[in-house]
């Protein structure tokens, strides 16, 4: 007689039919909704229509999932599926030699040291990008912070200065591809995705937006070959193993899966650690006095970022507190066996880098916002409790660049700004294609530095 497969626990609240669809369909339920399944066990499952999910929760089951032996079984799943652009495999979806490839050609570009030589190019972006600002005006902060990212990782990465208002097209449709992703990947139907609804005409433009912006780029780079050092000429002089350049659709999809990737991360980090400044004072005084201190009154250098102490431990509490990847998927190619369950080929597996860093068995008081916990005389977290960027193999390799640019916005904002909460809704994480506010309006007020950070 054959055994019985060994599976977890199910979660309770499903629907016929619909599964737990509903529970996952609002930016704000989704959150709760994970949250409250960490107490049930180190794994659970959940089902989207009639598509079971396996939801893991222990740091140890996660961090078996991404190291080791178990991610030659997997590829990167639901979600990811639907983020291919131009019908193409971009570095952040790619699987298997493929991905190693692109990985290999553009790591490079972000190694501890070249990432150090872009700061100066960071912080001249950053300026030019906040110049606008006006004392008392009221800003959008959460575009703001993508304007910044967005700007940064096009001249640095690209060579390329779009305007303001083209910089804010590229950003919104940025954003309406990512939703489109994150809505078809729990779309219990997957008819819905091919039917002329507003919202597929939305993406459509959208994509249209993207591929004219990177074409252009292209045609930069291909008219003056010789006057570019960058990702996008290392893109264009790559050959496969037969010596042939890559297809146009290619370098259009690598380019955008960097840009898009490059915008939205970082940006909603420094969103959420300016909103937890504005109500934290002793905090925002802290990191002006350090500001002040370390840079009296100098422009900021790559010198000047391990000297930013308190500043990095507030970009590290602000990627534990508000962790950007909420949802992370796998799919199993093979048979598998974890935590004494037994995994088929093809189940889905999710995770969220969010609820496990808000776990209090895990993390001290973990709704506090609190820099000072990652001093080193402080109680740490468990070992493989903590990963903004993930780990193992496909661990993000723009994690130094991520950081060095977080704390350079901080740096220069803090330099010159205190930002206010604008009266309004309250704030709320929301689970979109990243942890962003639901609603975040701040006033902008001139500051002058001085060593007491006044």
């Amino acid at each position: 007689m054959t055994a019985q497969p060994q599976l977890p626990p199910v979660a309770p609240g499903g629907l016929p039919f619909l599964g737990h669809a509903l529970s996952l369909a609002g930016g704000s339920s989704r959150l709760h909704f994970l949250q409250g399944l960490r107490h049930i066990g180190p794994m659970v499952r959940i089902s989207v229509g009639p598509r079971p999910l396996m939801v893991i929760n222990d740091p140890d089951l996660i961090h078996e999932l991404l190291t080791g032996h178990l991610p030659k079984h997997l590829d990167k799943g639901i979600l990811f599926a639907k983020l291919k652009l131009f019908g193409k495999d971009a570095l952040p979806v790619a699987e298997g030699a493929r991905h190693l490839q692109r990985r290999r050609l553009v790591q490079p570009s972000l190694h501890h040291k070249q990432v150090s030589g872009y700061v100066d190019s960071m912080v001249k972006t950053i300026e030019q990008t906040i110049a606008p600002w006006r004392d008392g005006a009221t800003l959008d902060l959460k575009t703001e912070m993508q304007l910044i990212t967005q700007s940064v990782i096009t001249e640095t990465l690209f060579s390329s200065h779009p305007p303001r208002d083209a910089a804010g097209k590229i950003l919104r449709s940025v954003d309406t591809v990512f939703m489109a992703a994150l809505q078809r990947a729990f779309l219990p139907l997957r008819l819905l995705e091919r039917l002329p609804t507003p919202g597929n005409r939305r993406l459509k433009e959208a994509g249209d937006i993207l591929r004219r912006t990177v074409e252009d780029i292209i045609s930069a780079h291909r008219s003056r070959p010789d006057a570019f050092d960058d990702v996008v000429s290392l893109l264009l002089n790559l050959t496969d193993e037969n010596g042939a350049p890559l297809e146009e659709d290619d370098v259009l999809s690598e380019i955008t899966g960097l840009l898009a990737a490059g915008s939205e991360t970082t940006a909603v980090v420094m969103a959420w650690l300016f909103y937890e400044l504005a109500r934290n004072p002793d905090l925002e005084k802290r990191m002006h006095s350090e500001i002040d201190s370390v840079l009296n009154g100098a422009p900021l250098t790559a010198e000047h970022i391990p000297r930013l102490a308190f500043t990095g431990r507030l970009v590290t509490e602000t990627l534990r507190l508000y962790s950007p990847a909420w949802l992370v998927t796998r799919r199993t190619t093979s048979d598998v066996e974890l935590g004494g369950f037994d995994l088929p080929a093809g189940t889905d597996l999710i995770f969220s880098p969010y609820t496990l860093h808000r776990d209090p068995s895990l993390y001290p008081d973990p709704q506090l916002f609190d820099p000072d916990r990652w001093l080193p005389e402080r109680v740490q977290p468990p070992p493989n409790a903590f990963i903004p960027f993930g780990a193992g193999k496909r661990m993000c390799m723009g994690d130094r660049f991520a950081v060095t640019e977080a704390i350079s916005i901080a740096a220069i904002v803090g330099s010159r700004w205190r930002l206010r909460l604008a009266q309004g809704p309250v704030v709320r994480p929301v689970g979109a294609i990243t942890t962003h506010p639901s609603w975040l309006r701040m006033v902008a007020e001139t500051r002058r530095p001085d060593a007491s950070g006044l």
